[in-house]
């Protein structure tokens, strides 16, 4: 059991570290619609530490198709893309135990997993990542993370694709 944990580490870090690297060329998915935007969510969401600009596809998606439809699609594809960390942390977890930082968010996952992981994701911020980690660690159930996830990404992307589609208004467009 031990071996397959590190195993699925090391696929994390793996997918990570190429999807960041390969980044730039995965701006060629843009032209595909709402099937390229939730690739490159997934893709973009499955970096583990690693920063990539998914407000920015989801804003000029919500300028260019209906926001709504933006919405769900790139948060389908963000909740699913971060199961890299969730894994992670599954694999992770005696590693996790020692963080006090990880044990305040294990305290949180404890009490209210699904509040926690739900503000969490709707939010943009630093920690969701550790939060991924720490839900994969205590084993939150595969399904309680991504309706959580979802719904908490379903709120951001709504307010990052009605900013784009509010852009085109203010340019008078």
């Amino acid at each position: 059991m031990k071996h397959s944990k590190v195993w699925v580490i090391v696929l994390a870090i793996v997918l990570s570290i190429s999807i960041f690297i390969f980044r730039d060329k995965l701006v060629t998915l843009q032209g595909y619609g709402f099937l390229g935007l939730f690739v490159l969510n997934i893709l973009g969401s499955a970096t583990i530490f690693l920063p990539t600009p998914l407000f920015l596809t989801a804003f000029v998606a919500g300028s260019i198709y209906n926001p709504i439809l933006v919405a769900v699609v790139a948060s389908a594809g963000s909740a699913i893309g971060e199961l890299t960390g969730y894994l992670a942390g599954y694999g992770a977890e005696d590693i996790l135990e020692k963080d006090p930082k990880v044990q305040r968010i294990r305290g949180w996952m404890k009490k209210r997993g699904f509040l926690t992981l739900f503000l969490l994701a709707a939010i943009p911020n630093p920690i969701f990542d550790m939060a991924g980690f720490v839900a994969g660690a205590t084993e939150v159930s595969v399904k309680k993370y991504l309706i959580a996830v979802w719904l908490g990404k379903l709120i951001k992307f709504s307010a990052i694709a009605y900013a784009g589609a509010s852009s085109l208004a203010f340019l008078g467009v």
